[in-house]
């Protein structure tokens, strides 16, 4: 591995600790995450000519401090909690620093969007060029972004802490909100020509994996891993030669990672194991899990599923879970039954443009025989799906309906 590989593959491993780290001193992670960046181009600039460090992530430790001291009595800075870092070393980051940083990155202050990018950049290392290509948006946009949370963060003097445990399970579930939030967008892109995004599901996975370490006995945190790991088991029989969308009925399940599965269902158990109250992820993971036991589709255990989609219902009720269950009472109870429960979802506004819906109906029409109708939802369906593939799809099974 050449040495500016090095310098990023340790950079990816290490910033978070690192802004942790700085932050816990300055208490200000806006400047701490500047500081981090200042050692990270220091670093890409001296390794490839002197050489990689005996310690890599200490080397950018103590670089990233001396850029911090520069800093001070270059622009003569008084205030005291900068100060200290001319006088104190600055320790490895605990477990605790790096969860603070977490928690600190997904602040309820920020907007979605914000928490998204910040968190990416903080803990997960990516650069805003990355960050933009994720997901489509200009590099300078994602900056911005990052800014606007820096400064709402310093102006609002959110404490580097972890929340009292009052508040933990509220800024719990907004912190795996943002990591399935990343997941979700690799998983099933909403713009673009690619309909899976691997880069950003393997950071959100990572981001997954991380808050696992971190948090062993919160259950939720562990189905959220098993979740994302089983849904990306499945990413290389999803898409066809030709890159067009393969359903789940119809995919290729030798293609299917059984390492990913198999480390899934291990998260899935970590937390049922916990025996505390299961949340709408780890119901989401054992739905997940009943598709990746299913040696055919045919063996699918659509009983267990739809049971598990009425727990899902009263933990976490929105229309697109009563889609999606609809989707199993197919299996169940038939097209006819199937459609008597998404006609029912039909005036819910909040359907009114998700290209799902039209899919879903249409291929119940289609099953049902009525093949205009059927052929008139698909058409519509396609003109409000956010991909190529999925358009592509879409269009195609219309026109096969009127053949």
């Amino acid at each position: 591995m050449d040495a500016r590989r090095t310098v990023e593959a340790v950079w990816r491993m290490h910033s978070g600790r690192l802004v942790a780290s700085l932050t816990r001193l300055v208490n200000d992670v806006g400047l701490a995450e500047d500081f981090a960046q200042d050692a990270y181009l220091a670093a890409l600039e001296q390794w490839p000519r002197d050489g990689v460090p005996d310690e890599p992530a200490g080397w950018l430790l103590t670089t990233a401090r001396r850029r911090a001291i520069d800093m001070i009595r270059r622009e003569g800075v008084r205030d005291q909690k900068y100060a200290l870092l001319a006088i104190e070393e600055v320790a490895p980051a605990t477990d605790g620093d790096l969860l603070s940083l977490v928690f600190v990155a997904c602040h309820p202050l920020l907007a979605q969007e914000s928490r998204a990018a910040l968190t990416l950049r903080m803990v997960g290392g990516l650069s805003t060029d990355e960050i933009g290509r994720a997901f489509l948006v200009p590099s300078a946009t994602i900056g911005q972004r990052i800014s606007r949370a820096k400064r709402t963060l310093a102006e609002a003097e959110v404490p580097f802490a972890l929340p009292d445990p009052d508040e933990l399970p509220a800024r719990l579930s907004a912190v795996l909100e943002v990591v399935y939030l990343i997941f979700t967008e690799g998983h099933a892109a909403t713009s673009g020509d690619d309909w899976i995004r691997r880069d950003l599901a393997e950071q959100a996975m990572r981001l997954g994996r991380v808050l696992a370490a971190l948090m062993p006995a919160e259950p939720e945190v562990h189905g959220l891993v098993a979740l994302m790991e089983l849904q990306a088991s499945r990413f290389a029989a999803r898409s066809g030669p030709d890159g067009q969308a393969v359903l789940l009925e119809d995919q290729d399940r030798t293609r299917w990672d059984r390492t990913l599965i198999a480390h899934g269902l291990t998260a899935l158990a970590r937390a049922r194991h916990l025996r505390k109250p299961l949340g709408p992820y780890t119901v989401q993971a054992a739905i997940a899990a009943c598709h990746a036991r299913a040696p055919r589709f045919a063996d699918t255990d659509w009983a267990a599923i739809l049971a598990l989609y009425d727990a899902l219902s009263q933990l976490a009720p929105s229309p697109v879970v009563r889609l999606n269950r609809a989707v199993i009472l197919l299996q169940v109870d038939g097209p006819q039954a199937a459609l008597d429960a998404v006609d029912e979802l039909g005036a819910d506004p909040r359907l009114g443009r998700y290209h799902l819906y039209g899919a879903v109906r249409g291929d119940l029409l289609l099953r049902l025989g009525r093949r205009v109708e059927a052929a008139e939802e698909l058409e519509r369906a396609a003109g409000l799906a956010p991909t190529r593939q999925e358009r592509n799809l879409l269009m195609e099974r219309a026109a096969a309906a009127t053949r």
